[in-house]
């Protein structure tokens, strides 16, 4: 397979024979993006922009699916060895009997925005009000489906109180927005800094920064990360180590870098609303991510804490924790 990154399964074919044969040398690992384009996942691409996986002699095809539950269910059936997505869907996997586990963990925070709607900002000045309300999520089952239900819990809304609306991200999110289909929603940078520039809607919920996740959550919720099948990752340590050097070399290099240096390494098309826009979405989010790979502390048991408050499945499962992540690779990377 090329050497690509890759939107929606569509291959960018590499530039010449050459490089062409050099990809097929070397391990290929397929990892399913929830969104390419979302500031919360731009270490993986950034990764790919800077050659890092290349340089570990890994060959890496990345794939775009806006939602990440869908992104979950090509990793359970085999069609992609990785995705990076959200941390939380190892848990959820667990209580239904599938072993899945972070490889690297990318972010400490959600990076996740609830935004309301000009017109519904009147009605709702806090998640104690979503009684009654559409709300956006990207996906039904996905993380933010799973944060919205424990905003509104935390808040004595009961969840079958608040009516949850798969608009995905972007486009879709603003167009949803504009519409009035939706009351507001949680969304991502860029989308977060195309709704306020546009004076559509405005910030009611902000957990980009480590502060921000404490207040609404209660701690770090450990988010953005590289997760695969326990099973492959067993069968191939010598592949997720070179994934987790290259990825934390991403990290390392992000800490280190303005939002400037960072946004003119990514493709250009991921500036829909301009680059200045763009800078200022990596700036807003780059507070969320970690320099060097490792679970927080803490952040398994908050995640716990917040999926366990609305989903019965996960409040009668006895989970291992401990087997949701791994610091084995990230410890090693220098």
């Amino acid at each position: 397979m090329c050497l690509a990154l890759s939107g929606c399964a569509d291959d960018s074919s590499a530039n010449s024979p050459g490089k062409h044969e050099e990809a097929l040398k070397g391990d290929t690992v397929k990892i399913m993006v929830g969104g390419l384009d979302k500031v919360i996942y731009l270490p993986a691409v950034l990764t790919q922009q800077l050659g890092y996986f290349k340089d570990e002699g890994v060959n890496v095809r990345l794939l775009s699916e806006p939602a990440g539950v869908q992104a979950t269910t090509s990793l359970v059936a085999g069609d992609v060895q990785g995705v990076v997505g959200f941390y939380d869907h190892t848990l959820d996997l667990q209580a239904k009997g599938k072993q899945v586990e972070s490889v690297v963990q990318l972010a400490q925070t959600p990076g996740e925005v609830e935004v309301v709607s000009k017109e519904a900002a009147g009605e709702i000045s806090s998640p104690k009000d979503f009684k009654g309300k559409k709300l956006g999520v990207t996906g039904l089952g996905s993380s933010t489906d799973f944060l919205t239900k424990y905003l509104a819990v935390k808040n004595g809304v009961q969840v079958g109180d608040v009516t949850p609306v798969a608009v995905g991200a972007g486009q879709t999110f603003i167009s949803a927005l504009q519409q009035g289909s939706i009351d507001g929603g949680m969304t991502t940078d860029p989308t977060v800094a195309q709704v306020v520039a546009k004076d559509l809607g405005k910030v009611l919920v902000d957990m980009r920064t480590p502060e921000g996740s404490k207040a609404a959550l209660g701690g770090l919720y450990p988010s953005s990360s590289l997760y695969m099948n326990t099973g492959w990752v067993d069968g191939h340590k010598e592949t997720a180590q070179k994934l987790a050097n290259a990825l934390v070399k991403t990290l390392k290099w992000m800490s280190e870098h303005s939002p400037e240096e960072i946004a003119a390494k990514m493709p250009e098309d991921y500036a829909k609303g301009g680059k200045e826009l763009y800078v200022r979405s990596i700036e807003s989010t780059l507070p969320m991510f970690t320099k060097d790979g490792v679970m927080p502390a803490d952040g398994p048991k908050t995640v716990h804490e917040v999926l366990r408050s609305f989903n019965p499945a996960i409040k009668n499962a006895s989970l291992d924790l401990e087997k949701t992540y791994t610091t084995e690779f990230v410890k090693r990377a220098g």
